[in-house]
């Protein structure tokens, strides 16, 4: 009697099934790294969203939808003679094993300046795949804010970065004023950009994740704008109806009916 594949083995046997030629999948058969590329990073957010809801369930089964998408690019690269999965599984093994030399070498003894180590190690992988500049390798797909401070993280390295807090409060100013002299829609489009690129600098000198602070300001605001609908409904009138002086006074008392906090601030809901 043969045992029963494991789960990971029945998952590449069903991946193998669904792409294949004659009997599979018409539709798992026509996709390529590029058209299954937006689906990973759709569940891999999928992932991040079910962590922040502290959803275990939901989390199980979106990182078994993640674990999908390894899997089919794995499929896709062994079908033209790439990589198999086990090739990628093998790496990203070697890779730990590589960067952790206090967990894996010999005598298992922590090493001074970890971080600089760790970085030290991801240099060389670069330049061992060919990186000819020190801002190789920063992904083109990454949310822009987050780009954005991982650019400047590389560049701060090299000792391109201000000694202190105030230089890209200073820029950030200036951005501001430059945006607001613009005088058309291209100029004012690209001083936003350098405007949020500021914005991100300044975050980074506090040492706040840009990414994360905006993530939790959505978050705050849905969660302030939905209170103000329900209050409007409950009140008997849709909120769309109302002044902008009565959805004010709404947003104003939604504020004051949450929890004290001395992070909350006293922006308007015209302000945004």
């Amino acid at each position: 009697m043969n045992a029963a594949p494991s789960p990971l083995d029945r998952l590449l046997a069903i991946m193998a099934r669904l792409r294949d030629p004659d009997e599979g999948c018409s539709w798992d058969r026509a996709q390529s790294f590029a058209t299954i590329a937006p689906y990973t990073i759709e569940e891999a957010y999928e992932v991040a969203d079910a962590i922040a809801r502290a959803d275990l369930a939901g989390l199980k089964d979106e990182l078994g939808d993640l674990l999908l998408q390894v899997v089919f690019h794995a499929r896709i690269a062994e079908e033209a003679g790439h990589f198999a999965f086990a090739d990628v599984a093998d790496a990203i093994a070697a890779k730990m094993e590589a960067r952790h030399p206090h967990v894996f070498g010999e005598g298992g003894a922590a090493l001074p300046g970890r971080e600089a180590h760790w970085e030290a190690l991801k240099a060389q992988e670069r330049a061992a795949r060919g990186a000819g500049g020190a801002l190789d390798g920063v992904a083109l797909a990454l949310p822009a804010l987050l780009r954005a401070e991982k650019l400047q993280k590389r560049a701060a390295r090299l000792g391109f970065d201000w000694p202190d807090p105030t230089g890209p409060a200073a820029k950030l100013a200036e951005e501001i004023a430059e945006f607001a002299a613009a005088e058309d829609i291209a100029a004012r489009t690209e001083e936003a950009g350098d405007l949020l690129f500021a914005a991100v600098n300044l975050l980074r000198a506090h040492g706040i994740a840009a990414e994360e602070a905006l993530r939790a300001a959505n978050a705050k605001f849905e969660r302030r704008f939905r209170a103000m609908e329900a209050m409007a409904t409950a009140q008997g009138t849709a909120f769309a109806t109302l002044s902008l002086d009565a959805q004010e006074a709404l947003w104003q008392a939604v504020k004051r009916a949450e929890a004290p906090s001395p992070a909350a601030g006293n922006g308007q809901v015209r302000a945004g």
